[in-house]
């Protein structure tokens, strides 16, 4: 209930109280037996009174309080404002505002073997206040612990890349990763009543005592995927060009002509220097002969 109610219910006691005391006081100076009866009506109001301020609690916004009595637990006051409880509860105070965990620098092996440094910033709050303090012994530590575990099994259970597009990869796949990173983490923590909104992966990089190898098999990774890409459209090109010669008459090409043509348009496609054109006139002239 409502916590102002219980104060101006222990004010009113505490004057009573007062009042009954005083007028105790002057009829045990007349020797009057209605005087030690009054002094002790007040001093029973007065310790209702402190009864009454004892059960009142203020709950902050963001805040919860759990209640118990006699090391059971009662139930939480959720509703912020000045609340009246049981004055034997024990109340213990559990912030539910939005947290974030930022995790340090792991170091830590890929799917592939290689060592990487990553790290991640968890965004969590308190949902079941029981839980967080009755499961386990610190429920901000717990959060902690597990969150670099998750970080860890996730970077083991993927590469950092992968020239490969139907295989996830830490670097080429952050949305995919970021969300089964927190599945991971929402399912370690859910023992302590805690729930994840939103988890980020903050840092990737290869370690440094491999990343000056790991850049170097990039850029050749990158120049065999351009090389392939490039001879394929190679390859179609000439195809295209051939049957356009052939399909609309404009030479009859034999077998050494094709071979001669196909040679020529590779070098030329598939060349990283302009082509310098040459002009032969040795088959000109044994032509006609």
């Amino acid at each position: 209930m409502s916590g102002y109610f219980a104060i101006v219910g222990g004010v009113i006691l505490l004057i009573l109280a007062l009042l009954l005391a005083v007028f105790g006081l002057i009829m045990t100076v007349a020797q009057a037996a209605l005087g030690v009866i009054l002094i002790v009506l007040g001093a029973v109001m007065f310790i209702a009174a402190m009864f009454l301020f004892k059960g009142c609690t203020s709950v902050a916004p963001g805040n919860a309080v759990v209640l118990q009595l006699y090391g059971k637990y009662v139930g939480t006051v959720r509703q912020s404002g000045l609340r009246f409880v049981n004055p034997f509860y024990s109340k213990i105070q559990v912030s539910t505002r939005i947290r974030n965990h930022e995790t340090s620098t792991l170091k830590v092996n890929d799917l592939d073997g290689n060592p990487i440094e990553i790290g991640a910033v968890v965004v969590w709050q308190v949902q079941d206040t029981a839980q967080a303090l009755f499961e386990v012994d610190d429920f901000e530590e717990f959060v902690a612990i597990q969150a670099e575990t998750a970080v860890r099994h996730i970077a083991n259970s993927y590469a950092y890349d992968s020239s490969d597009p139907n295989r996830m990869s830490l670097r080429d796949n952050a949305d995919e990763i970021t969300s089964k990173l927190s599945s991971e983490v929402a399912a370690r923590v859910a023992a302590a009543g805690v729930t994840i909104i939103e988890s980020r992966i903050t840092q990737l990089a290869y370690a440094a005592e491999i990343a000056r190898a790991m850049l170097q098999r990039q850029q050749a990774t990158a120049v065999v995927a351009a090389r392939q890409l490039i001879v394929e459209g190679a390859v179609g090109m000439v195809e295209t060009a051939i049957e356009q010669i052939e399909g609309r008459g404009i030479v009859t090409l034999g077998h050494l002509e094709r071979s001669d043509l196909v040679s020529n348009l590779m070098i030329v496609l598939c060349g990283d220097q302009a082509a310098q054109p040459t002009i032969s006139t040795t088959r000109n002239q044994e032509a006609k002969n």
